[in-house]
C-alpha cells in the first residue's frame, strides 16, 4: 500500500519554495538594476576599471619606493612616469623595426600577392587572370555601392580611437591618485560606514583588491609564455622582426580573442612576405598550438591556482562573458568570476557556524 502525501507538510514545503523563489526574484532584479547603473555609468565605470588594473600592476614598485622613504605623491609620480616610458618604449620597439623595414614589407606584400595568383591559376583552382579581373571588379563595385556604410563606419572607428585615448588619460590619472592615497582609503571607507559595515567591506574590498592582482600577474605570465613559444618558433624559421612580433604577442595577451588574432595575424602575413608562403603556413600552425595550449591549458591552470577558481569555471567565465559583451566581457569574466567568488567565501565565514570544540573528558570507561 503506498504512502499518501501528508498535507501540512506539503503546504510547508510549497511555501518554503515560494519565499525562496521570491527572494531570488528580488535578488535577481536587484542585480539587474546594478548592472543597468552600471552600463549607464560606463563612461565612467571602464576608466575606474582600467585604472584598477593598471594600480595592480604598478603599486608593487610604489610599495617599495614608500617603504624607502619616498613621500607618497613623489613615489607615485615617479612609478607613473616610468609607467608611461615603459609603454613608449614598447610602442617604439614595435613601430621602430618595423617603419625600417617597411620597403622590403611593402615588396614583399606585392611578391607575396603575385605568388598568390600565381597560385590561384594552377590546379587544383586553375583561376585565369580574367576571372582574377572580374573578382576585383565586382569587389570595387561592392565598395563603391557601400561607400557610405564604409563612411560610417570610419567615423565610428575615429570616435571609438577618440575614446580610448580619453579613457587611457582618465585611467592614468586615476592610477596616479590611487598609487598616491590607495592606503589611506580602506582605514577612509570604515569611517564611513555604519555597525558592522565597518569591518566586513574593508575587509572584502582588501581580499577583492588582492584578488585583482593576483590575475593582472597570471595574465601577465599567460602573456610572456606565450611571446618566448611563438618568438623561439619565428627565431627558428628566420622571420624578420621576432622581436617586436614577440612583445606584440605579449601586449595583445592583455585583449582576449582580438589581441591574439591581430597579433598572429601580423606574425603570419610578415612571415609570407618575407619567407613564403610554407613558412606562413607552418607560423600559422605554430601560432594555433600555442593558443591552443593557452587557452585550454595554461590560462586556466595559471589564472585557477593564481585566483581561486577551477580550471572549468575560468572557461565558462569567459565563454559566458564573450557572449554577452564581446572583448570587454571576454576581458573581464575572470577578474568578475573570482571578486564574486571572494565575496561568496566572505559570506560563508561569516554565515557559518564556528567549529565545536573537542571535549575535554575522554571516553568513558
Amino acid at each position: 500500500m503506498s504512502a499518501t502525501l501528508n498535507a501540512g507538510r506539503t503546504r510547508a514545503a510549497l511555501r518554503t519554495s515560494a519565499r525562496v523563489s521570491g527572494e531570488l526574484l528580488l535578488v535577481l532584479v536587484a542585480s539587474a538594476a546594478v548592472l543597468w547603473v552600471l552600463g549607464r555609468m560606463w563612461s565612467v565605470a571602464w576608466p575606474l576599471i582600467v585604472a584598477l588594473l593598471l594600480t595592480t600592476l604598478t603599486w608593487p614598485p610604489t610599495r617599495f619606493l614608500r617603504r624607502h622613504g619616498l613621500p607618497p605623491a613623489f613615489a607615485a609620480a615617479l612609478v607613473t612616469v616610468l609607467f608611461l616610458l615603459v609603454a613608449a618604449g614598447t610602442v617604439a620597439l614595435i613601430a621602430v623595426p618595423v617603419a625600417s623595414e617597411s620597403g622590403e614589407l611593402a615588396d614583399g606584400v606585392v611578391e607575396g600577392v603575385e605568388r598568390l595568383r600565381e597560385w590561384a591559376a594552377g590546379p587544383p583552382l586553375n583561376i585565369d587572370d580574367a576571372q582574377i579581373a572580374g573578382a576585383f571588379d565586382t569587389a570595387t563595385a561592392r565598395i563603391q555601392d557601400s561607400a557610405g556604410a564604409i563612411a560610417t563606419t570610419a567615423v565610428t572607428g575615429v570616435s571609438t580611437i577618440f575614446s580610448g585615448v580619453v579613457t587611457a588619460v582618465l585611467a592614468l590619472f586615476l592610477m596616479f591618485f590611487f598609487l598616491k592615497d590607495g592606503p589611506r582609503f580602506l582605514p577612509w571607507l570604515g569611517r564611513q560606514l555604519p555597525g558592522r559595515l565597518a569591518t566586513d567591506v574593508p575587509a572584502v574590498a582588501e581580499r577583492c583588491w588582492l584578488t585583482l592582482g593576483s590575475f593582472v600577474r597570471s595574465q601577465a605570465l599567460v602573456g610572456l609564455i606565450d611571446a618566448v613559444l611563438i618568438g623561439l618558433g619565428l627565431w627558428i624559421l628566420d622571420v624578420p622582426l621576432v622581436l617586436p612580433l614577440a612583445v606584440l604577442t605579449f601586449v595583445s595577451a592583455f585583449v582576449p580573442i582580438v589581441g591574439a588574432l591581430f597579433a598572429g595575424f601580423v606574425a603570419v602575413l610578415i612571415a609570407l612576405v618575407s619567407n613564403g608562403l610554407s613558412d606562413a603556413l607552418i607560423v600559422l600552425a605554430i601560432i594555433v598550438v600555442v593558443q591552443q595550449l593557452e587557452g585550454n591549458v595554461l590560462q586556466p591552470m595559471i589564472q585557477s591556482r593564481g585566483l581561486g577558481l577551477h580550471a572549468a569555471v575560468v572557461l565558462l567565465a569567459v565563454t559566458l562573458g564573450g557572449s554577452l559583451t564581446g572583448i570587454v566581457g571576454s576581458l573581464l569574466a575572470v577578474p568578475v568570476a573570482a571578486l564574486i567568488a571572494v565575496v561568496w567565501n566572505y559570506l560563508r565565514e561569516q554565515l557559518s557556524d564556528p567549529p565545536l570544540a573537542p571535549r575535554a573528558d575522554g571516553p568513558s570507561a
